[in-house]
C-alpha cells in the first residue's frame, strides 16, 4: 500500500510539471516538498516509466537519417536533401538552401567566418539572407585561383557573402598555388598574406566544398593542376579535396610537392576550426565524403539523401577495428 502511495504522488507530481506546466516552486509549494525534492521525485518518476518522453519526428523528413549519420560518424549535426532530382547541377542547387540554414543558424553576428571555393558554395551564398553584422569578418581560405572574374573562386565568394551579411571581407592578396616553394616562400614575407591566412585559422566557422580530382573536375577544366600531377597526386591515393589539400581514403594528408606550392590554410588548420560545415552530394563524391568523414576533416555534413543511406550501409561493412582506426587516427599536418 505504501508503495502505491508513493507513485501514486510521483504520478501527480508528472502530471502537475508536464501536463498542467507548473514550475518545481509551485509544485513543491502545493505537495509541501522543496524543489530540490521535486525535482528528484521527478527523476524517479522517469526512472520507474510512470514518465515515458515520446519525440516524433516530423513527417516526410530525414530527421531519423541524419541522426543516424551524425552517430556512426560523430558529427555536430548532419543535413540531408532529398532533392527533386539527382542531376548533378540540380542538386548542387538544391544543397545550397538548407547549407545556408544550416551556416546562419550557428552565427550571432560577431564571428569569424572562413570559407573556401566552387560551384557548391556558390549555390550556399546565393542562398544567404541579408544580415546586418558589421563585425563579422569574412576570411579567404585559399590565396586565388582561376580567372579572377570567376563567381565560383574564394575572392568573388568572401565579397559576395560579405556583401550579404553586411560584413567585413578579408581576401588573401596572392594566387592559391604558385610554380615553386622559392615563390611561395617569398610571398609568405608579407604581412598581409600572412595575417589573413593567420585570421583564417583561428576562424569560429569555416564553410567548405569537398572535391574529387578527376579529369574532368574544375581543377582541371581551370587549369590549377596540370595532367601529370593530377596523375601523380592518384598514384599517391588520392581520393579528395579540401581547399586544394588532398587526402587519401581514411582522410590522411597526402605528401605531394604541390603543398609546398599552396598559400592557404593546411587540413590540419581547417580541422581545429571549432565548426567545419562540408557541403558535397552526389554518387560521384560519395568516396571523397566518406574519406573526409573518416578523417574528421568536418563535423558538420550537408549532403543528400541516397549518398547519407550508401555511408551508412559501407560502414557497417567496415571491420569495427578498421573504423576506430580510420576515425581517430590524428592528421599529420
Amino acid at each position: 500500500m505504501i508503495d502505491i502511495d508513493k507513485k501514486k504522488l510521483l504520478y501527480k507530481i508528472a502530471k502537475a510539471y508536464y501536463e498542467d506546466n507548473l514550475t518545481q516552486g509551485q509544485i513543491g509549494k502545493r505537495f509541501g516538498l522543496s524543489r530540490i525534492k521535486i525535482s528528484r521525485l521527478l527523476q524517479r518518476a522517469r526512472d520507474e516509466k510512470i514518465v515515458q518522453i515520446t519525440i516524433v519526428p516530423p513527417l516526410n523528413s530525414n530527421a531519423e537519417l541524419e541522426r543516424e549519420l551524425e552517430s556512426r560518424y560523430d558529427l555536430d549535426e548532419a543535413v540531408i536533401v532529398a532533392p527533386s532530382s539527382y542531376n548533378k547541377s540540380i542538386l548542387v542547387q538544391e544543397l545550397g538552401p538548407p547549407a545556408a540554414d544550416c551556416l546562419l543558424r550557428c552565427l550571432q553576428g560577431d564571428e569569424v567566418l572562413s570559407i573556401s571555393w566552387g560551384n557548391t558554395l556558390l549555390s550556399v551564398v546565393d542562398s544567404l539572407i541579408p544580415q546586418n553584422w558589421p563585425q563579422m569578418k569574412v576570411i579567404q581560405i585559399l590565396g586565388g585561383l582561376g580567372r579572377p572574374e570567376s563567381e565560383t573562386y574564394g575572392a568573388d565568394l568572401v565579397h559576395r557573402m560579405a556583401s550579404t551579411f553586411g560584413a567585413r571581407p578579408r581576401v588573401v592578396p596572392s594566387p592559391g598555388i604558385v610554380t615553386s616553394k622559392i615563390v611561395r616562400d617569398a610571398l609568405l614575407t608579407d604581412s598581409q598574406i600572412v595575417d589573413t591566412l593567420a585570421l583564417a585559422a583561428q576562424a569560429d566557422v569555416a564553410l567548405v566544398g569537398i572535391g574529387r580530382p578527376t579529369p574532368g573536375s574544375v581543377v582541371m577544366h581551370s587549369g590549377i593542376l596540370s595532367e601529370d600531377e593530377l596523375s601523380d597526386l592518384l598514384s599517391k591515393g588520392a581520393v579528395g579535396d579540401i581547399a586544394l589539400r588532398f587526402f587519401d581514403a581514411t582522410g590522411q594528408p597526402i605528401q605531394h610537392e604541390i603543398c609546398e606550392r599552396i598559400i592557404g590554410l593546411d587540413l590540419g588548420q581547417i580541422q581545429k576550426i571549432p565548426r567545419v560545415i562540408g557541403v558535397a552530394g552526389g554518387v560521384e563524391k560519395f568516396e571523397v565524403i566518406r574519406a573526409a568523414l573518416r578523417g574528421r576533416l568536418v563535423n558538420v555534413l550537408v549532403t543528400d539523401d541516397q549518398t547519407a543511406r550508401r555511408l551508412l550501409e559501407d560502414e557497417e561493412r567496415l571491420p569495427p577495428s578498421e573504423l576506430m582506426k580510420a576515425t581517430t587516427e590524428p592528421i599529420l599536418s
